[in-house]
């Protein structure tokens, strides 16, 4: 038996391997939205209340997150993960996991409440990922303290950044894989062929659009700036040019 999640902010694609999973036979939850995150979400909403507590901001782009591998994992954490999962653990099926964005804003606590689960590590060029809004958009939505702006794209490239350097922060589980989207799309079978030796079983193939990729590169920027200088060191260490 196996239990997965997957790592990755809204909007880097994420709904590509969600369905790809259910359609290999993966128990994802009882109840599905369209882009195959279970729900309801709210209990998993909580809990990032919960653990944002413990986040210091230092101001700017920088958030420490040392405490967070260290400290007892608050009970009122491991009480509502337990509930928003509790569907998947409950059941029997061979391979079950889950996946919801928001995941990602914990990630420190779920590493260190499953540490022998498999993590699918998913990213996205973050010139595409801004382009379209998602609930994680304003952090402080979820406690998280940052500065606040009303340039919207701004503050999606904020949101990024936090999640991107969270998950830097976080020790590496025994078991993960990173998966860029794009190659997801562009080069579908190796990427299904790299994820089947990780995951040990086979995997369908969905409908991917290539279109997906390198959106960024026709938007007339009428809702604000794709590009920020943060993203570069970022970009560079997952193979993404910067023009």
């Amino acid at each position: 038996m196996s239990l997965i999640t997957v790592i990755g902010r809204g909007h880097s694609g994420t709904r590509a391997i969600s369905h790809t999973l259910y359609a290999s036979g993966v128990f994802m939850g009882h109840t599905l939205n369209r882009s195959g995150d279970k729900v309801p979400p709210q209990k998993l909403y909580d809990a990032c209340r919960v653990m944002a507590k413990y986040v210091k901001w230092k101001g700017g782009l920088e958030w420490d997150f040392s405490v967070l591998h260290d400290m007892d994992i608050d009970p009122e954490f491991e009480d509502l993960i337990g509930e928003y999962l509790a569907d998947v653990t409950g059941d029997r099926s061979e391979h079950k996991g889950w996946k919801l964005p928001e995941t990602t804003l914990i990630y420190p606590w779920i590493v260190r409440m499953f540490p022998d689960i498999k993590y699918i590590h998913w990213i996205r060029d973050p010139r595409d990922s801004i382009l379209s809004g998602h609930k994680t958009d304003d952090l402080s939505d979820f406690g998280i303290e940052y500065e606040w702006t009303d340039n919207i794209r701004q503050r999606r490239a904020i949101s990024w950044k936090y999640q991107y350097e969270l998950m830097k922060a976080t020790p590496k589980p025994k078991d993960w894989v990173l998966v860029r989207f794009e190659d997801f799309v562009l080069q579908q079978q190796q990427a299904l062929a790299n994820l089947q030796a990780f995951l040990g079983f086979p995997l369908g193939r969905i409908i991917v659009r290539e279109d997906a990729v390198g959106r960024w590169k026709t938007d007339d920027k009428s809702d604000g700036e794709y590009m920020f200088d943060f993203f570069a060191n970022a970009m560079a260490e997952n193979g993404y040019e910067v023009e």
